[in-house]
């Protein structure tokens, strides 16, 4: 072998130069990550072009398939390819398909129709939910915004159609959670058909996914979805011919406008009915050598299993001879003497000799053959096709000096606009319930009940209330970014630095989803393939600061650092950051010293956010923010309210009282001073009652906890209800730091009482208690502790109960002691 030859031997995706093509002759190494880059478009024979690198140099952007993706360096050194002037052998042709003339008989019992949606990430599959249900699922442009099945229902016609939104995922193999929940979904729940969304865009990669599908045997629809970008680019596509290969009706759509939807229901009934002309049964021809193993593991199976009524025996052949454990798995809980397995590897062993590959890639290369070959016929490319102009903004987005300095500056555009915009809804808000609670406290008597409605229901729902149009415009913001497609660039910029730091570039997404609510981020964490990526991330999103924090952050901040109030809110968010950053390292090298991440993800074009998700997406958040008031946090500020005003009665609290009849009988006491005295004596028994109710006694129990780090027993018992939702923190606030009602006109009645407030009792009697330095540290705890009931629960689902204690004290440790340090900086300074 000439040096030549062995030069062009080992030249990987990584060597070749930005600008420049290669073709993939193979993909070394095995696993899930083998597999992953297959269903991405990573196969023998492809053209690949190397589009740019990330501002850190790594992972580098790839165009393929009519789709970018993103590899790191090293895991493209395990792509090997040659120039584009050398011929690659293709022994993955197409074969075309093998026609059954079985006909498939639909049931007609019921005027129901089980349909599940299943498609690729990005194809649009949760807008045509949304649209055809009139349900509002989150739509956004990035890999794994469905991390689970949505279920709505709609009348069409004289039926009700079940519509199942599946999980976003590029094939039906076994290596992450979102491709085994949907094939064991259409396994186990035999839908009556399967509606496949394909992005008419990207369509050889697309289809990929739709060729498993047919191997599975199931009454199918396809609606070809985003079809007026197809258009756009100028490219062709001979629907009729397309279905008429594939055996089952295509119908173009724009779900993002509704447009194609009623033509696939029509579709769905039709085909449900057998109406439908273009229905026939098929399969994919995997050429001579593969059918007849497939065909020897099929008649194996007929032989010895009774498998035929639940799942087709094709596709369990099929997945066999590829070396599906699961499947494998499956096939022997029926195969009592393990003579299936046995064929099965027999047929893999003699496939794998022959062709000199693993069988898994083998079936994956024919299935790609099929849709090239299919595309051949009925696909012609529009002359303006490499341009690319939905991608043409990255130039500056991902550039190598701008693409960090625009990524800090979104996020310290929408925190700061966070707080700029909302101020004025939210002061409306604040004067609303401010007059609220007068009126009632003029309209009704004293007694338990305007003291229930005042201090208890209108101070503390109001004073989260109030926050509303703030964590709308946090959520408008975050919606904006899925939305265009920005989301996967952020993870894109980020890989390198969070590989780094122990994360995984994709853990990005789910930290930016954090931002607004830590259980979807954390339902989020399943598009990580990798488990300790999956872990890392799940223990480390409650770090980035929700929405349900954001009223303290602004409570506090609004009334302690009125000045760059944006630069306070970005630091605590960033310090947040920091602090996954450092416990993902720690817990790597303590949990997981042995294991490496992978990086592989595709970067959508960017798209025109509609205003219309925006606006459904602001609608739903605030929708499930005023529920939440009037429940979790309505019943928790009555039970606070209960536990602060009980017990009325106590010998100090009646001493007061007594001390208040008296100076009112005494009359040579001028009126001036005799309402001054009163109005002392009143604040001493409030004071000595709220000590002295349950909640005080329970307060004084762990304030010794908190008062090194500079908080009182108000503030510790406000961290511990937020257990429940961090929301509560202000409305427990609210309750136990009764507001002034002469508060300014400038300043909110709380923010006026935190700072009036001073302490009662001890060395520092008479002084404030909340200072800058003892705001910043409570909001520097109320970051880092645990989080909410809620997220506890997402982490137990989805990483067990070991993560989830975990979870709880480390967070809670981490907190005080970054408490504890503010508070010795607070000495220095």
């Amino acid at each position: 072998m000439s040096n030549e030859e062995s030069v062009k031997k080992v030249l990987t995706l990584a060597d070749v130069k930005t600008g420049e093509y290669g073709v993939i002759v193979r993909i070394t190494g095995h696993g899930s990550f083998r597999h992953r880059l297959m269903e991405m478009g990573f196969v023998r024979g492809e053209k690949v072009k190397v589009i740019r690198n990330a501002p850190l140099r790594d992972p580098i952007e790839y165009e393929i398939m009519q789709g970018h993706v993103s590899l790191r360096r090293i895991e493209a050194q395990r792509v090997e390819v040659v120039p584009v002037t050398e011929e690659v052998a293709n022994n993955y042709l197409f074969h075309g398909t093998i026609t059954e003339e079985t006909e498939r008989i639909l049931g007609k019992e019921g005027k129901r129709i089980n349909v599940a949606l299943v498609g690729n990430p990005n194809c649009g599959k949760t807008s045509f939910f949304n649209h055809a249900t009139g349900m509002r699922e989150k739509v956004g442009n990035y890999s794994g915004v469905t991390v689970d099945s949505k279920l709505g229902y709609f009348k069409y016609k004289d039926y009700t159609i079940a519509l199942a939104d599946l999980p976003g995922t590029y094939s039906l193999t076994e290596y992450t959670p979102e491709e085994l929940y949907v094939r064991q979904y259409i396994m186990d729940q035999h839908p009556d058909i399967v509606l496949n969304i394909v992005d008419a865009s990207n369509l050889e990669r697309n289809l990929f996914l739709t060729t498993q599908l047919i191997d599975m045997n199931v009454p199918m629809v396809m609606a070809l979805n985003m079809y007026d970008e197809l258009e756009k680019n100028g490219d062709k596509l001979d629907l009729d011919t397309l279905s008429e290969l594939f055996g089952f009706p295509i119908v173009p759509t724009v779900s993002s406008r509704g447009v194609g939807i009623d033509d696939v229901m029509a579709k769905i009934v039709d085909l449900y009915e057998n109406l439908e002309e273009s229905t026939k049964h098929i399969h994919i021809n995997y050429g001579a050598d593969l059918e007849k193993s497939i065909g020897i593991i099929k008649e194996e199976m007929r032989e010895h299993l009774d498998l035929s009524g639940a799942y087709s025996t094709r596709y369990l052949a099929i997945e066999m001879l590829a070396g599906d454990k699961t499947i494998a798995a499956l096939v022997d809980k029926f195969d009592d003497d393990g003579s299936v397995g046995k064929v099965a590897a027999e047929q893999r062993a003699q496939i794998e000799k022959q062709y000199h590959e693993d069988a898994g890639t083998i079936v994956a290369d024919a299935k790609y053959g099929f849709v090239r070959g299919a595309l051949l016929e009925t696909y012609t490319q529009g002359k303006d096709k490499d341009k690319q102009p939905a991608y043409s903004i990255d130039k500056i987005l991902t550039n190598r000096w701008l693409g960090f300095p625009i990524l800090v500056f979104f996020l310290w555009f929408m925190f700061q606009m966070t707080f700029t915009l909302g101020a004025y809804p939210q002061e409306w808000l604040e004067m609303f319930f401010g007059w609220l609670g007068g009126v009632t406290s003029r309209v009704l008597p004293d007694g338990i009940v305007k003291n229930l409605l005042v201090d208890g229901i209108i101070a503390g729902v109001g004073g989260v209330c109030s926050f509303l149009p703030n964590i709308l415009i946090l959520f408008f913001f975050i919606s904006i970014l899925e939305d265009t497609g920005y989301m996967a660039r952020a993870a894109f910029i980020m890989d390198k630095l969070m590989h780094r730091m122990g994360l995984h570039g994709k853990s990005f997404i789910p930290y930016i989803i954090g931002f607004g609510c830590s259980v979807p981020a954390i339902m989020a964490t399943r598009t990580l393939e990798n488990r300790k990526d999956r872990i890392l991330t799940i223990i480390t999103v409650p770090f980035m600061s929700c929405s349900a924090r954001l009223p303290v952050y602004l409570l506090l901040i609004s009334a302690f650092f009125a000045k760059h109030q944006g630069l306070i809110l970005t630091f605590i968010y960033l310090l947040g950051i920091l602090t996954a950053v450092v416990t993902s390292l720690v817990v790597k090298k303590a949990a997981f010293k042995n294991e490496r991440d992978q990086f592989v993800m595709e970067l959508p074009p960017y798209r025109i956010p509609t205003f219309r998700n925006a606006v459904v997406h602001m609608w739903d958040k605030s929708v499930q923010y005023l529920k939440k008031m009037g429940t979790v946090i309505l019943v928790a500020t009555v039970i606070i309210w209960a536990l602060e005003y009980f017990p009325q009665h106590s010998p100090q609290i009646d001493a007061y009282t007594a001390q208040i009849e008296q100076v009112e009988a005494d009359g040579a006491m001028p009126e001036a001073e005799k309402t001054a005295v009163i109005a002392q004596l009143e604040l001493d028994r409030s004071a000595c009652q709220i000590e002295n109710s349950y909640i005080g006694r329970f307060g004084k129990f762990v304030a010794p906890v908190f008062r090194p780090l500079g908080f009182d027993w108000q503030m510790g018992v406000s961290l511990i209800t937020g257990f429940a939702a961090k929301e509560i923190v202000v409305s427990s606030m609210g309750v136990l730091y009764h507001s002034d009602a002469e508060a300014d006109e400038n300043s909110s009645a709380l923010q006026k009482s935190l700072q009036t407030h001073t302490w009662s009792s001890g060395p520092d009697a008479g002084k404030p208690v909340f200072t800058p330095w003892v705001a910043f540290g409570f909001m520097v705890f109320i970051l880092l502790y645990f989080p909410c009931v809620a997220a506890l629960t997402a982490i137990k689902r989805e990483a067990g109960t070991r993560w989830m204690l975990f979870n709880i004290f480390y967070t809670t440790g981490i907190a005080w002691l970054a408490a504890f340090a503010v508070r010795l900086l607070s000495g220095m300074f």
